[in-house]
């Protein structure tokens, strides 16, 4: 690990316990930053709304107003998602009625990239929408260092993430399996920089908007990937943190998602690594049936969003 990185660890690393609510609150009514919260949702009924309800109960109350907007963003689920997060307090936007000039595609990017058009705070916070057990602690600890050193630019959550390996089997490992063997490669090898973060593919991030509307946004699962490596080279390694939230529990994907998900993580370093013209890749997986093994061959996510900022309906409502 490279001397730099050492010493970012030791300055840049911290414990959500490290600054408590009160710490927080104080420093939000000094600063005047609002804070909005942006859950992504597809199909998540069955967690969605105990995560929107712990942030309102815990966050979002008289004696704590730590976070002043919270939105989830549905990318058309089929279920009660919607529903449900409505139901437990949440502002609820479909993903198609934000700059609907601009065809969605699909991909959890692409809803992170038109949050920006459907928040309106200093400060953003994403957070997974299939979290179970979550605790508000997985929004303060990452909010924290943005409202109290006016250097960080943005924060990554750091977390034991248990994988269920059977009845009653839990591997404790810290990464997931897509990080270990993809992710955490690539950034070693290429961006040396970045190998202090434990978890540089997690889904829960928080960031200076001012930052945000200047970084393109891969629309698929390279989007993580993206923004961690674009905010290293627009800000530098110093304005970066990761914050200790303790435990991730969420459900899993099976092998072959999670070869789409490494084959458009691989893609979006490639491109950062090129910036020039390839050919659009594409990724055949097998399929066990009655006849054998049948090729499934699907494109891999290579599109990007501009930076908000050359948007021209998000540069009215910022002049309004």
């Amino acid at each position: 690990m490279l001397e730099e990185v050492e010493r970012w660890l030791r300055a840049r690393s911290w414990s959500a316990a490290d600054r408590p609510l009160e710490q927080l609150l104080e420093a939000k009514r000094q600063t005047g930053r609002t804070v909005s919260v942006v859950l992504p949702a597809l199909d998540e009924e069955a967690t969605v709304g105990a995560i929107v309800s712990t942030i309102r109960d815990t966050l979002m109350t008289d004696a704590a107003a730590l976070v002043d907007e919270l939105v989830v963003l549905d990318s058309g689920s089929t279920d009660r998602t919607a529903e449900v997060a409505a139901a437990a307090g949440a502002q609820v936007v479909h993903r198609d009625s934000i700059l609907p000039r601009l065809p969605a595609l699909p991909g959890k990017g692409e809803v992170l990239w038109r949050s920006l058009l459907a928040t309106t705070g200093d400060l953003i916070c994403f957070i997974d929408a299939d979290l179970r057990e979550f605790s508000a602690t997985f929004v303060s600890g990452i909010v924290g260092p943005l409202l109290t050193d006016p250097d960080i630019q943005f924060v990554k959550a750091m977390y034991d993430r248990p994988l269920e390996t059977g009845p009653g089997g839990i591997d404790a490992g810290q990464g997931g399996r897509v990080t270990e063997l993809v992710a955490r490669p690539l950034l070693n090898l290429h961006w040396p920089q970045l190998a202090g973060f434990v978890q540089p593919l997690g889904g829960e991030y928080a960031a200076r908007r001012s930052l945000l509307e200047r970084l393109p946004f891969p629309v698929g699962y390279g989007v993580e990937l993206g923004l961690l490596v674009d905010a290293l080279h627009t800000v530098g390694l110093d304005a970066l943190a990761q914050v200790d939230v303790g435990v991730r529990k969420h459900r899993h994907q099976d092998g072959q998602a999670l070869g789409r998900m490494a084959a458009a993580i691989y893609r979006t370093a490639q491109l950062r690594l090129t910036r020039g013209h390839l050919v659009r890749p594409r990724l055949t997986q097998f399929d066990r049936s009655e006849q054998g093994f049948i090729p499934r061959t699907t494109d891999v996510d290579t599109e990007e969003r501009p930076p908000m900022t050359e948007i021209p309906e998000y540069a009215a409502r910022r002049a309004a």
